[in-house]
């Protein structure tokens, strides 16, 4: 929904049970018309659904987010200044779902911490 539109992939890596992904945002993009015409913000939302396509990349099917545990917004995200994002996610396969753990950082600015469960 947002790759290759919203962002672009430009750097991807992957074991087992984990992918981590840089992410190049695209300041141009309509969405940062109305989040905010002077100051571009990447929304929640669109941070929550990046966290979701890298989990759907890696497993190679979609996944829908059945709970959230913990999404903790740290700091904003101005594609301008920092275009480029580090996406990491930690997956495992229980009973209820896929358990995982995301952030988005880069280097030393971490911008949200998620725990929960997909299906």
């Amino acid at each position: 929904m947002l790759a290759g539109n919203f962002y672009n992939v430009t750097a991807q890596s992957q074991e087992p049970g984990q992918v981590t992904t840089t992410i190049e945002l695209n300041a141009g993009h309509p969405i940062f018309q109305g989040h905010f015409p002077e100051q571009p913000v990447v929304p929640g939302v669109c941070m929550m659904q990046t966290i979701t396509e890298v989990l759907e990349s890696a497993l190679q099917k979609k996944v829908t987010l059945k709970k959230a545990n913990q999404m903790k917004f740290l700091q904003m995200i101005d594609p301008v200044q920092q275009p480029l994002v580090d996406v990491s996610v930690v997956y495992k396969e229980e009973e209820n779902g896929w358990k995982v753990t995301a952030t988005l950082k880069r280097e030393d600015k971490t911008f949200m911490k998620f725990q929960g469960i997909f299906n």
